[in-house]
């Protein structure tokens, strides 16, 4: 009798130790902006800060980010853009309320190759090139050569927001070529001379690439709010966050630290709350 009730006292204090030691894993969906670096920077510090918690992020566009929020399969979405009617109402036709934190701020960099003589556009013609009107470098002040617009797809959010912003929604021009993601625009205007493209802020300093000044002013943070393509970054949970959730979110939207790292990766900051 003595012997099992050791076995039981053993067996309840291994079940005890087993559960105060489990890991939480939080699953993210959604934005590339945010994914690919930010938000994994974000994670590993704050498990390094002592949470015993884990991620699992998947960067795959924006509109990933409400498609698996409704579908379950997302303990928070990431996005680079606002949450579009639609896709509200589709949360509350299934009776979830879908809310919103801003997660920081992002600036919008046109990119040319950094051998293109072209280093200023107005709106307008940043307009025109990508929807196809403008198409060649002659026309706005370099030297002669076929213009090739590289974009994001059409999943992403930064894709809609940059046509919101710099296109008055038109549509794109028809020989655009899209990509999966900034890393990749990057690298295609990076060997492109005649290469023109857009990235996140935290892209613009890839070798091979140049900023260009939009309405004369860079894309910089200290001019985030002159810029004419800046925009907020969001993360979206199903109602109010709770538990490891909105530990995360309140960590990594209202600390110093986690601030921090947002602008070392090369983003700004969460507005204060």
């Amino acid at each position: 009798m003595k012997f099992k009730a050791i076995t039981s006292a053993l067996a309840a204090g291994l079940v005890l130790a087993a559960s105060a030691t489990a890991q939480t894993k939080l699953t993210v969906k959604g934005s590339d902006t945010l994914g690919a670096k930010m938000v994994p920077q974000l994670a590993e510090a704050y498990k390094a800060a002592g949470n015993n918690v884990s991620f699992e992020i998947a960067a795959e566009g924006s509109s990933t980010c409400f498609t698996n929020l409704l579908a379950g399969t997302a303990d928070f979405g990431m996005s680079s853009r606002s949450v579009k009617a639609s896709e509200k109402n589709k949360f509350a036709s299934a009776g979830k309320e879908l809310v919103e934190h801003v997660a920081g701020v992002d600036m919008i960099a046109v990119i040319v190759n950094e051998a293109n003589g072209v280093k200023k556009l107005t709106k307008d013609q940043v307009a025109g090139i990508f929807t196809g009107t403008i198409t060649d470098w002659s026309e706005v002040g370099g030297k002669a050569g076929e213009i090739k617009v590289y974009t994001r797809n059409t999943s992403s959010g930064t894709y809609k927001t940059f046509q919101k912003l710099a296109m008055n929604k038109k549509d794109y021009g028809k020989n655009s070529q899209k990509m999966a993601g900034n890393e990749q625009i990057a690298a295609e205007v990076a060997k492109d001379v005649n290469g023109i493209g857009y990235v996140g802020l935290a892209y613009v300093g890839r070798d091979g690439i140049a900023p260009a000044a939009v309405d004369g002013v860079l894309p910089t943070p200290e001019k985030a709010d002159e810029y004419a393509l800046s925009r907020n970054l969001y993360y979206y949970t199903v109602g109010q966050p709770a538990g490891e959730v909105k530990k995360f979110i309140d960590w990594a939207t209202g600390t110093e630290e986690a601030a921090k790292i947002i602008e070392k990766v090369g983003f700004i900051g969460a507005p204060k709350k």
